[in-house]
């Protein structure tokens, strides 16, 4: 069964999301671990992308933006409400705000809370929904 790990950011730091996702992507991608991103919009696709690249100095993460020629080859996958390809099972972290229909598929969801009111909302709907069907989840407050 999937699990559900919900990280919950400091009210300051409500604009890290993406960039708390970089860091697990990467630690997943150290890992072996094939990983999708789930964004909301195109535009958070292409922000996502450019973020993987610069996020901390010395780091490399190769990805792709599902669709890209790149993305078969790539254990990080970037998408925007499209299911990734099979073979991409291990975690998804999702930075929408809505729950992907395909979480399922995948060993591992991480959800991303951002610190402001609107955003933990909609992460408690979003907890609520895993919860009421029985999904082991986990929380994680950072600092």
């Amino acid at each position: 069964m999937t699990r559900v790990d919900f990280y919950i950011l400091a009210e300051q730091a409500s604009g890290d999301g993406a960039r708390t996702a970089c860091r697990i992507a990467e630690k997943a991608y150290r890992l072996g671990q094939k990983i999708f991103l789930h964004t909301d919009s195109a535009r958070s696709a292409a922000s996502l992308d450019d973020q993987l690249w610069t996020y901390r100095d010395g780091s490399f993460i190769p990805h792709a933006i599902v669709g890209s020629e790149a993305a078969a080859d790539s254990p990080v996958i970037i998408g925007q409400g499209e299911e990734p390809d099979p073979e991409h099972r291990d975690l998804l972290i999702n930075l929408s705000d809505q729950v992907p229909l395909f979480f399922s598929r995948f060993e591992r969801v991480v959800e991303i809370v951002g610190g402001n009111e609107a955003a933990r909302k909609q992460a408690r709907e979003r907890f609520r929904f895993y919860r009421d069907r029985g999904y082991p989840l986990n929380t994680h407050e950072l600092g």
